[in-house]
């Protein structure tokens, strides 16, 4: 009996209702393949799109804070020069010795960076820092170390200023040690004088180590060194940590490609993607860094290209390209040089997991906090307004399974710059 149930064959009805299997998914993905039209087609829509994208660029005049009638004032930095910076700290200083020499000891008045005191503005599809300010006594047992650490802060970065020179955060952190305990807290109060002076953190000649990398149809200059991005192997060039001495963009681009991880980033390089489809691909490897969007930014200021984002689906991929859009709330003080709020979600999307048939056994079931991530998402003001992230989210939740980028390998390792993308592109498949 055993033996003829082994040997029993499937109800063809039961099955209807299954996911489809690994080898049915391997000819489906074939079938796709076969839908796609020549690569001449797919760069005319794409000229069209870059076009458009540039058109609007250069038509619509960009929305600041003041053109805006909000209720509450919004605090926001500049790019400032050196000796701008050194007034700046100088006169602030000054200002405390004032306070110590009358008797009244010292504190510092510090930009409040927590969450109740962010803003999402519609209007500007970003997050900002409400104008709340709150005191750091240096007589007061719970703020005295703060204020010590601040006061050090200020004086390593005035000495950096005046001798012309960059230094990475990490460099900060071990000229005391012993004061800083960790360099989240060296990190942090970085932020705050970076609000307190009014200047972007650039502007304080502090910088992060080197993380990003581009590749593709980008020339550009790097301190005066002229770099070809099309002559950088599969690792990509390193994005400086130090834009400003990156200059002279020019392209023939017609798209940027963001994508969250380097294996995806690899793959793209190595098969030249860029060539088929002329376009610029970047990644920060993982949560964004200041340098990586700082120069996306640019990208799409400069070069008024559309930038297109490929990001593994599941909730922290989007929180990745929400950072880039809208902005962190830990440095929403600087979120006007740091977002490209038009970027559009070309995949992986939940409704890919289905659309493309990716196996079963390549899906990954979300964990409680994935769940807990993804509802939070559902919560943000920016998801809200975007009624095909709801969408993917709601189903995402439902289905509660996540796929990386690397699921698409199971049709073929080229799969994903051979067929998904090229799909992607062709029916101009993107939120």
């Amino acid at each position: 009996m055993s033996d003829q149930k082994r040997r029993r064959k499937p109800d063809p009805s039961a099955s209807t209702s299954k996911k489809p299997r690994a080898s049915s998914s391997s000819i489906y993905a074939q079938d796709l393949r076969k839908q796609l039209k020549p690569d001449a087609d797919i760069l005319s829509s794409l000229r069209r799109l870059s076009a458009a994208t540039s058109a609007a660029a250069s038509s619509q005049k960009p929305v600041s804070i003041s053109d805006l009638d909000l209720s509450s004032s919004c605090r926001e930095v500049t790019d400032l020069d050196s000796f701008a910076v050194v007034h700046s700290i100088e006169r602030l200083i000054l200002s405390v010795a004032r306070s110590i020499l009358s008797g009244q000891g010292f504190s510092f008045d510090v930009p409040s960076r927590a969450s109740s005191n962010q803003l999402y503005v519609p209007e500007l599809d970003r997050i900002v820092l409400l104008d709340k300010s709150s005191t750091r006594p240096f007589a007061n047992l719970s703020t005295v170390r703060k204020a010590t650490i601040t006061a050090r802060v200020l004086s390593l970065i005035h000495a950096v200023l005046l001798r012309q020179i960059h230094v990475t955060k990490r460099d900060l952190f071990y000229t005391d040690v012993k004061l800083f305990g960790d360099q989240n807290q060296s990190d942090a109060v970085l932020d705050d004088v970076s609000c307190m002076l009014g200047c972007t953190r650039s502007s304080l000649h502090v910088v992060a180590s080197e993380k990003g990398v581009v590749v593709g149809r980008l020339v550009f200059l790097d301190d005066g060194d002229r770099i070809d991005c099309t002559r950088m192997g599969i690792g990509g060039k390193a994005i400086p940590p130090n834009i400003d001495r990156v200059s002279g963009l020019e392209s023939d681009a017609l798209f940027v490609l963001l994508v969250e991880k380097d294996a995806a980033f690899m793959r793209l390089a190595e098969d030249r993607f860029y060539n088929r489809f002329p376009c610029i691909i970047l990644t920060a490897k993982g949560q964004p860094d200041v340098a990586t969007r700082l120069f996306l930014r640019r990208l799409k200021v400069e070069l008024k290209l559309p930038v297109l984002a490929l990001v593994d689906s599941d909730p922290y991929g989007l929180k990745i390209l929400s950072v880039y859009m809208c902005g962190s709330k830990n440095m929403s003080y600087d979120s006007a040089n740091l977002t490209c709020p038009d970027i559009k979600w070309l995949g992986v999307r939940p409704t890919d997991l289905d659309k493309y048939r990716v196996p079963e056994q390549c899906r990954l079931p979300m964990t409680e906090q994935d769940v807990k991530a993804g509802k939070d998402l559902l919560e943000e003001d920016f998801v809200k307004r975007n009624e095909g992230w709801v969408k993917e989210l709601e189903m995402m939740i439902k289905t509660r399974q996540k796929a990386e980028i690397q699921a698409l390998s199971s049709f073929g390792f080229q799969y994903l710059t051979e067929v998904y993308l090229p799909l992607k592109l062709q029916q101009r498949d993107w939120l």
